[in-house]
């Protein structure tokens, strides 16, 4: 069982660490595909909104295919789609395919999401400790590497087929490959013998209430607000209004990303010591703090503080959001998942757009304020990360056995 477990694991860090790196390799290259397409200005923000509104789809198809294929199966074959159509943004030559292949993209990005923080919600159960931030950790880090790689591609002007086709060429087998060890939850023999079902698990039995889960799902669209504008203006805050250089203004996301993996790849040791909703309330005061100091901020040094302390905060609340939601439907937790993801893309969709234009019709240092008081409303639902009893009894958030341990390859 520690075998299964163990190598699930891997496998399912390697998921984390693909995406990370292929979902940095689309955003970093978004002016080198808009002039290979030749896609205007105003019609720029069309595609950009129509990936996450596809992706909203796949998640809430992904709520419902669960009932009868296992999230191991999804995520073995929405991986490889999100690949390739990675591969066809590089590779087309009319608007057409590009829209076709960003379509592809987003509604496989949204079962991809869905279906990896359901099995990480899984493992996290069964290996009976918080997990889920070493998982999004490794996704900051594939995050880093494909930015890095996609600097690399423009550094030396290749074209984008020639930028992802290596990148394809090495993920696609390697997470094909690991895909066989993926666990599902399951029922597995206990100490004494009996077994327990486990939760979340195709067809275990419970329901999603919105209402309950409505709290996680606000918290998750406000923790993206700030993370998309952190992605979105953070260069161009640092150089128009504290007055940086354009080379200085590119450092504030590559720090952004550092810290968020920092702050995640310790933040599981913070949980297990203090509880998540004493981590999740930290992690909202100091990203609040990193709001504000951007937003008072003299200068472009003081901004980048700024910058950093958003990254250590802002870091632990999407990973313990769907490990709470988890806990919250012990029953059901593969659908809550689900559900709780499309707010990933609410959260995307609503910030750019609404820091752009208070910034255009107040100001941008103003504009900072908005997010910041967004995350603070986290802290008023910091109850819902507590541990919840689960079906077994108790109020712990540690369960004495695995309830996890079909491997995907048994399917």
């Amino acid at each position: 069982m520690t075998d299964v477990l163990r190598r699930g694991r891997a496998s399912l860090a390697f998921s984390f660490f693909a995406q990370g790196a292929t979902f940095a390799l689309l955003v970093t290259r978004i002016p080198a595909i808009q002039d290979r397409y030749g896609i205007s200005d105003a019609l720029l923000p069309v595609f950009l909104a129509a990936v996450p509104i596809l992706a909203g789809v796949g998640s809430v198809t992904t709520e419902q295919l669960v009932k009868r294929i296992p999230p191991s199966r999804l995520l073995r074959w929405s991986q490889p789609v999100v690949l390739l159509a990675l591969l066809g943004v590089g590779a087309g030559d009319r608007m057409a395919e590009v829209a076709l292949a960003l379509g592809a993209f987003g509604l496989a990005v949204g079962a991809l999401d869905a279906s990896m923080n359901m099995l990480g919600v899984s493992l996290q159960r069964a290996y009976g400790r918080s997990i889920m931030l070493s998982f999004h950790a490794v996704y900051s880090l594939g995050g880093i590497v494909g930015a890095s790689l996609a600097w690399a591609g423009a550094h030396w002007h290749l074209a984008l087929w020639m930028s992802y086709l290596p990148v394809v060429a090495v993920l696609l087998p390697t997470a094909l490959a690991g895909s066989r060890w993926y666990v599902d939850g399951g029922a597995v023999p206990v100490a004494d013998g009996r077994e327990r079902e486990a939760a979340g698990g195709p067809g275990a039995p419970g329901a999603v209430v919105f209402r309950m889960l409505l709290p996680l799902c606000l918290v998750m669209s406000f923790a993206y607000i700030g993370d998309s504008t952190v992605s979105n203006w953070s260069a161009k805050y640092l150089q128009d209004v504290l007055g940086s250089s354009e080379q200085l203004a590119t450092v504030p996301y590559n720090v952004y990303m550092v810290t968020t993996l920092v702050g995640r790849a310790i933040g599981d040791f913070g949980v297990r010591r203090f509880g998540a909703a004493a981590v999740v309330r930290l992690g909202a005061l100091v990203a609040a703090v990193g709001f504000a100091v951007v937003a008072v901020a003299p200068g472009a040094w003081v901004g980048m503080l700024g910058f950093t302390l958003l990254g250590l905060g802002l870091c632990v609340l999407v990973p313990q959001t769907f490990a709470a939601a988890g806990r919250l439907f012990p029953g059901a937790s593969d659908a809550a998942v689900a559900r709780l993801n499309i707010f990933n893309y609410v959260g995307f969709l609503v910030g750019s757009p609404l820091v752009g234009a208070l910034g255009d019709a107040w100001s941008y240092r103003g504009a900072m304020l908005v997010p910041m008081v967004l995350v603070l409303v986290t802290l008023v639902y910091a109850r819902s990360f507590a541990a919840q009893p689960d079906r077994y009894g108790g109020g712990h958030e540690r369960p004495r056995t695995a309830d996890v341990g079909r491997g995907s390859n048994g399917l």
